[in-house]
């Protein structure tokens, strides 16, 4: 074996060590990196060639977590890994869209890259080493790739600036982003904020940046040691540059005029198609097969070259929008009767149709990954289904894209959506989108924030979000920076950059970069023009609704919520859960309990006023204290000679005694008229301090007679044989 070592210390003296030459030597290149106990194994493959008719980068990434690297069994029958988690989703994707583009565009041989978890005690996150491992496998390779690359997840927490944050360090953080980058340029940025401005933002990403050269720096190394400085040859396209100009000659300016035609999306497409069959109608039948997938090529560099000048020479846009200008907006809310929240959110040709459930605890989602357990009050899904571009094919299951489109809706939201004693609800966000041109996960941010509103959850304040595009032409020192992209924007642009927020902040971002040496004064300019049109948007949001409904609708189900000592939440359940079962039978609401710290909180789940006050009465009842002085409507559970056992409050029984029955003297229980069973009102007289016991009274409630007089208490006689005991052990002892 030649194993190679090497190492970067962060600032914390905190090290990362990526090794090479140990572990999965068969595949085209791996290593395994470690920071602390966490360990990952990154293993890339390639196919020799590239299959025919593929002009495309046929890139697939798994990231995969084994529950045995943090010594856990897998849940369910089987009792192993099973599909991929969203969370595992998530970081595929980071790590996929940070490599694919440093793929040359001519090369279309399969590439698969795995990163599997193999150690992890839940110190460090995991998720922030994956983009580096996958980067070291790559270049320890010889498949072509424009790297290395690394990620850092940044985070801010109580002012200061942290790299790779563990588990604890970033519970506390108001930035949580992960940046991509090579040793050059920004690639990636993704994650969450509490409000916070845009210079704080820009400053994060220069930071990490930082932080990843030292990263790339050290791929290099390994790469030159390894002796993989030099990649394999590859030859995936046939070009024809006679075929090439006859394209770029009949189209252009063609192209030209189609896009500044300003029509709609599908009238768009549909001039475009028939443009390029005019000219694959000017070549010999014969000759059709054999350049069909080069004229595709050729002339989708014409489309991409035409859409750009036009908007970098007259300012003007595919729908005839000027560089800052945002499409058209209209919003409604309460347009489904029967949920419980429910908006239309329709900017432009993108639409999102988002509903609001609000459940129990027992409906909060549940998590069981490797180094995640617990339970999620809030959750947001996106669906786009294949109608909202009009394509005619089938829905198959939930997409990766879907996923991550629905996580970065969820981080925009989060932060300003009461959870735990601030709302006793389960939250559940649905965004279908019914049509789509770009943007279609800010719509869902915007829809969000007015279905919630709309269903009456006080969020902090209302979020909208916006996605930015940047065309430049590096030769001639020119951009423009585009505000609410077009999907043809987003697929022919330089950059898809999404930012969410409040009037005071940005709440989350998503930033793909496609093109290199994009400076920092232009990420800049995004910035404050994603600002000025976020608080645009979110003036036609606040036209809708201003502020949440003041109640529930009249049709959601209700919560109460009791706060409890931890020491009655066992008396509440009862043994076996026999109590709480009985409670929720009689009154036909469901009843949740969580402990937290010292309390208890009890959630009352009913349809039904009657149910939900009786619910709350004998949930009181358990955990009332009983106070000297006060009355009580009893139950008598038993009867003795002396008297009768009364039960004031759930499993808290008194002794009244035969003499506190009435003023009257009874000879025995039997003349009183008492039996078990019977209702009856008492006062509490005294609780025994050592033994807890309570003394009851019922005459004490009575009017006393006139003529009544208190009966003296008579000693109570000595024992004649104790005393006859005592003489004998005094005798005893002289």
């Amino acid at each position: 074996m030649n194993i190679i070592t090497k190492t970067i210390t962060l600032d914390d003296n905190r090290v990362i060590e990526i090794e090479t030459g140990k572990l999965a030597k068969q595949a085209d290149g791996s290593v395994v990196v470690k920071m602390g106990k966490t360990m990952l194994l990154a293993a890339v493959t390639c196919a020799k060639e590239a299959k025919e008719n593929v002009d495309f980068m046929p890139l697939q990434v798994e990231y995969k977590e084994k529950f045995a690297s943090a010594g856990r069994f897998p849940g369910g029958f089987l009792k192993r890994e099973g599909r991929p988690s969203d969370y595992e989703i998530l970081v595929s994707r980071l790590v996929d869209r940070a490599l694919r583009p440093l793929f040359p565009d001519n090369f279309h041989a399969e590439v698969y890259v795995t990163v599997n978890l193999i150690s992890a005690d839940g110190v460090d996150m995991p998720d922030a080493l994956a983009g580096l491992a996958a980067s070291a496998a790559l270049s320890v390779s010889d498949i072509p790739f424009g790297g290395p690359i690394s990620e850092v997840r940044i985070a801010r927490a109580d002012g200061n600036w942290i790299i790779n944050p563990t588990f604890e360090q970033n519970t506390n953080a108001d930035i949580d982003i992960i940046v991509a980058a090579t040793f050059d340029n920004i690639l990636m940025v993704e994650g969450e904020m509490k409000e916070v401005s845009e210079a704080e933002m820009l400053e994060a990403i220069k930071i990490a940046h930082q932080e990843i050269k030292k990263h790339c720096k050290v791929q290099m190394e390994l790469a030159e040691e390894v002796g993989k400085t030099v990649k394999r040859e590859y030859s995936h396209e046939t070009n024809d540059e006679e075929l090439k100009a006859a394209v770029r000659e009949f189209c252009y300016e063609k192209c030209y005029a189609i896009a500044k035609s300003g029509t709609g999306k599908h009238e768009r497409t549909e001039a475009f198609s028939a443009l390029k069959e005019q000219f694959i109608a000017t070549i010999p039948e014969e000759e059709i097969d054999e350049k069909k997938q080069m004229i595709d090529r050729y002339y989708h560099d014409v489309e991409k070259e035409a859409m750009r000048n036009m908007i970098l020479d007259e300012g003007i846009r595919l729908d005839g929008r000027k560089t800052t200008e945002i499409r058209p907006i209209w919003c409604e809310i309460d347009y489904l009767p029967s949920a419980h929240g429910s908006a239309i959110f329709t900017r432009g040709e993108t639409q999102s149709l988002t509903t609001v459930t609000l459940g129990t605890k027992l409906d909060e989602k549940e998590l069981d990954e490797v180094l995640i357990q617990g339970t999620q009050q809030f959750v947001l899904h996106y669906n786009f289904p294949p109608f909202s571009t009009g394509e005619a094919k089938a829905a198959r299951g939930t997409s990766r894209r879907e996923v991550g489109h629905g996580n970065l809706a969820f981080r925009a939201l989060k932060s300003l959506v009461p959870i735990g004693q601030n709302n006793p609800y389960a939250i559940r966000v649905v965004s279908d989108i019914l049509e789509s041109n770009g943007s279609s996960s800010m719509a869902t941010v915007c829809a969000g924030t007015l279905a919630l509103m709309d269903a009456g959850v006080k969020i902090a304040k209302p979020v909208s979000g916006i996605a930015m595009g940047l065309i430049t032409d590096t030769k001639n020192d020119k951009y423009a920076v585009l505000s609410d992209i077009l999907g043809d924007e987003d697929h022919l642009g330089d950059m898809d950059f999404k930012v969410t927020g409040t009037k005071d902040g940005i709440t989350a971002t998503q930033m793909d970069i496609k093109v290199d040496g994009l400076p920092y004064d232009v990420l800049a300019q995004a910035l404050e023009q994603a600002r000025q049109g976020r608080l645009h948007i979110l003036g036609k949001i606040l036209e809708t609704i201003s502020e949440p409904r003041d109640d529930y609708k009249p049709h959601v189900p209700r919560i109460e919520q009791l706060v409890i000592d931890k020491d009655f939440i066992g008396a509440v359940i009862g043994p076996g859960g026999k109590i709480i079962q009985e409670i929720q039978k009689l009154t036909n609401s469901t009843i949740t309990i969580t402990e937290e710290g010292d309390k208890g909180l009890v959630d009352i789940f009913c349809n039904d006023k009657e149910g939900m006050e009786l619910a709350i009465k004998k949930i009181k009842a358990i955990v009332t204290v009983p106070e000297i002085g006060a009355v009580y409507q009893g139950t008598i559970k038993s009867i003795m000679e002396f008297g009768a056992f009364v039960e004031i409050l759930p499993n808290k029984d008194g002794l009244l005694h035969i003499s506190e029955i009435d003023y009257k003297r009874f000879g025995s229980m039997t003349e009183t008229g008492l039996k078990e069973g019977d209702a009856i009102e008492v006062k509490l007289l005294e609780i025994d301090e050592r033994t807890g016991k309570m003394r009851l009274s019922r005459r004490a409630l009575l009017d006393k007679p006139a003529n009544w007089q208190e009966p003296e208490r008579q000693e109570r006689p000595r024992n004649s044989n104790n005393n006859n005991n005592n003489r004998r052990r005094s005798n005893n002892r002289r």
